[in-house]
């Protein structure tokens, strides 16, 4: 049975790398979530006026893994423990979210942030439980960013070491070539 999750943990093109090498996953979607304008264009939410956070949407197989699962390598894949950064990603398009579709969505986000995500973090998590209210798709220039540009120094420098962390960590959860 297919549900999503939306989240966001700084830069989406490092979720979506990741994402797209889970097994149960069919789609992982670059966007936006979290703002007040409506069908905000890129340079808007860079400009920082527009209270959108980078996400991606992940379509998933909850008979192959769980949302819980989902969140387990969200909360081991970046910093949550930062307000408003990423790296040196600065501004609230870059904060610590996730996005609930339903009541048990947010109860089990609630849960992992509360437990889990403490027990890997020394310091306070600062992740946001929010519920989704709209999801903007980011421009097609943004999707399937490190698919189609892995030799950028972006890709080599930071989201490289993230996928080596997540292929390491998670080896059972790798998609097979």
């Amino acid at each position: 049975m297919q549900q999503i999750a939306t989240i966001g943990g700084g830069c989406f093109w490092c979720l979506e790398a990741i994402y797209q090498e889970v097994i149960g996953v069919s789609s992982v979607v670059s966007g936006y979530s979290g703002g007040t304008v409506e069908s905000p264009t890129d340079k808007r939410v860079y400009e920082g006026d527009t209270g959108h956070a980078e996400v991606v949407q992940i379509t998933f197989d909850k008979d192959v893994i769980t949302y819980k699962e989902i969140l387990e390598i969200f909360f081991t894949l970046h910093d949550p423990t930062t307000l408003n950064r990423q790296g040196n990603d600065v501004g609230d398009e870059y904060r610590s979210v996730i996005f609930y579709h339903d009541e048990t969505q947010k109860r089990i986000a609630e849960e992992m942030t509360r437990i889990f995500a403490t027990q890997l973090w020394d310091d306070p998590v600062v992740t946001q439980i929010e519920a989704l209210e709209k999801f903007w798709p980011a421009p097609d220039h943004h999707q399937n960013f490190y698919r189609d540009n892995q030799q950028v120094g972006y890709c080599q420098i930071i989201i490289n070491p993230k996928l080596q962390k997540f292929r390491e960590k998670f080896k059972a959860k790798l998609r097979q070539a």
